[in-house]
């Protein structure tokens, strides 16, 4: 058995290692090896890999438990750290732990996935399995062995599963069937293509085709059982939104704040887009008349010009290959216009999305385990779903085409996710590397789409700066779609009209985020929230040090105290 490697993780920085610093860091630490040893999914996630051979307990009597040891937790922390006597960066980190605590039971007793959404099982039936070969360091024999024993723990999972699950909103059990259909798919064939074997020749062998028995049960436990009962509803309502985005975001925002101010943006934004456009007018229709200068024509502006753009597309064979070409375009102007220090060496690994994982959205990036960060990080990539018609495919297409494809790269890996986790990883908090902010990670990336383009990069090419402005105000409008469809009783039909004649999306593009938003919420709201916290935070020391301000110091002192709630930059950035 291999050695806890939480223990050679080097403690957080302390002025004395014998003082109330170093007893937080000792709380965390023993928090995270009981919670290693409850939940062995997790542990392998953050690259421990004593329990790779394990799956958690899921039962509704496990589950109660946990909530009962995160109360005790919360008043022992109370009663034993003294926050006075901490220094401020410790400080820091405990009021990070004791939000995450205080959010656990917020969801526990609010909004519960193991009662109210199927998929969060799936997690657990596949995601647990393919992590083992994608990012782990262990030699692959030994992953092979692991994940053997794990799989085995598949049945307890879908028994859990059904003893949990009560009323689940139908959207939700609705994509859990199609998943579970690619972790059936998964289990038959792919699997061996990971682990370098044969069906008939592996240790998998035994172990997949008793999961596959199961996980075929259970769809028919998806389809005939728990479908007609999901009758529960997607929508939070208007004071549990506002309670979970308070908590989700962590940012000193209220949701009335966050939706004033994305609706002032979105119109911003929009205007933007079309001063544009109109310059790509005469060179994308030659000879013919821009529109007329109202909000009918501004519109159409825009969206013609996008629609004749997005001709230029890949083809499902080709769309990963593309974007690999595209990386060391990107990686060199990054270099050279000295935006910050790349990682070296570099561990992205850019791959096609699992079947099992597709239909949540087009790509996604999972960083290195905060305890095996030699791991590689993966950016996944997801082709259209092979059931797609061929109209929804093109779509698809149209809307991933050659220009948006550059930005998503530099959003999801350069400099975007990849680069401030490999940056966030290096931090010695385990509290901030442990219980990171989606609101930072996912503000960076969306900032970092804007700045590159403004330092230059596509040479000042107008259609790459219009695709730019559209996945910025898709952002923006992600926080409009998020507050109206949880607190109003906005409509399918309303929302796709939102994003397609708002966002300019097309219609298949805006029917999954509209699905999104309902699996989803307030995630949709991190990516403006975040976004506009780096964006101020830059002006604002940009003004204050005028000539001296050095964009790339600057980048690397954002993101050097690891990805914490943004609330916390302007304090730490100076």
């Amino acid at each position: 058995m291999l050695p806890l490697l939480l223990l050679t993780v080097p403690l957080m920085p302390t002025a004395d290692p014998t003082g109330e610093d170093a007893k937080l860091a000792a709380a965390f630490q023993a928090y995270l090896t009981d919670e290693f040893h409850r939940h062995p999914a997790f542990a392998t996630s953050q690259g421990n890999h004593e329990y790779d051979d394990r799956l958690d307990d899921l039962s509704p009597r496990a589950r109660s438990e946990d909530v009962d040891r995160t109360k005790k937790l919360l008043t022992d922390l109370a009663a034993k750290i003294d926050a006075k006597k901490l220094t401020r960066s410790a400080q820091i980190d405990l009021e990070i732990w004791t939000h995450a605590l205080k959010y656990s039971l917020w969801q526990a007793e609010h909004d519960s996935r193991f009662a109210n959404d199927p998929r969060v099982f799936g997690e657990y039936v596949s995601d647990s399995v393919f992590s083992l070969f994608t990012q782990s360091t262990l030699p692959k024999e030994r992953n092979t062995a692991n994940a053997a024993k794990r799989i085995t723990y598949i049945p307890k999972v879908i028994a859990d599963a059904k003893e949990s699950l009560k009323a689940p909103p139908k959207v939700l059990t609705e994509i859990a069937i199609k998943r579970n259909l690619g972790a059936i798919a998964f289990y038959e064939k792919d699997i061996f293509g990971l682990a370098g074997t044969t069906p008939g020749a592996s240790e998998l062998t035994g172990p997949c085709k008793a999961a596959v028995t199961t996980l075929k049960e259970y769809q028919t436990f998806l389809e005939k059982d728990l479908l007609p009962r999901s009758s529960g509803d997607w929508r939070l309502g208007q004071d549990r939104f506002a309670k979970k985005l308070e908590l989700e975001l962590d940012a000193g925002l209220s949701a009335a704040d966050v939706i004033r101010e994305a609706e002032a943006e979105a119109d911003r934004v929009e205007r933007e887009m079309y001063n544009v456009a109109k310059q790509l007018w005469s060179k994308t229709f030659p000879g013919k008349a821009l529109p007329p200068d109202d909000a009918a024509g501004r519109r159409a502006t825009v969206k013609a010009v996008l629609d004749e753009l997005g001709k230029q597309h890949s083809t499902p064979e080709g769309l990963v290959d593309d974007a690999r070409k595209g990386v060391e375009k990107i990686k060199q102007f990054i270099r050279e216009k000295r935006i910050l220090t790349l990682p070296d060496p570099d561990r992205c690994k850019i791959i096609e999305m699992p079947e099992f994982q597709r239909g949540f959205s087009a790509a996604y990036l999972n960083p290195a385990p905060t305890f095996d960060p030699k791991a590689d990080s993966l950016y996944a990539i997801s082709p259209p779903p092979s059931d797609w018609p061929a109209a929804r495919q093109e779509a698809f297409f149209r809307e991933y085409n050659r220009s948006m494809l550059q930005i998503l790269t530099i959003h999801e890996a350069y400099p975007g996710h990849y680069v401030q986790l490999e940056y966030g990883n290096r931090h010695p908090s385990l509290i901030r590397k442990v219980l990171y902010s989606g609101v930072f990670a996912e503000g960076w990336a969306v900032y970092t789409e804007q700045m590159m383009l403004d330092q230059g990069y596509g040479d000042g090419d107008l259609a790459l700066r219009l695709h730019q402005l559209k996945f910025y105000i898709r952002a923006v409008l992600n926080a409009i779609l998020d507050h109206r469809m949880h607190c109003s009783n906005m409509t399918d039909e309303e929302a796709l009209r939102l994003l397609i004649d708002r966002g300019f999306q097309t219609e298949g593009e805006a029917v999954g985020k509209v699905q999104r938003a309902k699996q989803s919420s307030c995630q949709l709201s991190t990516y403006f929230v975040g976004r506009t916290a780096f964006y101020r935070l830059r002006q604002k020391v940009q003004r204050e040090q005028g000539d001296k301000f050095d964009l790339g110091k600057y980048h690397e002192a954002a993101l050097s105290h690891g990805t914490l709630p943004v609330k916390y930059l302007p304090e730490l950035v100076k």
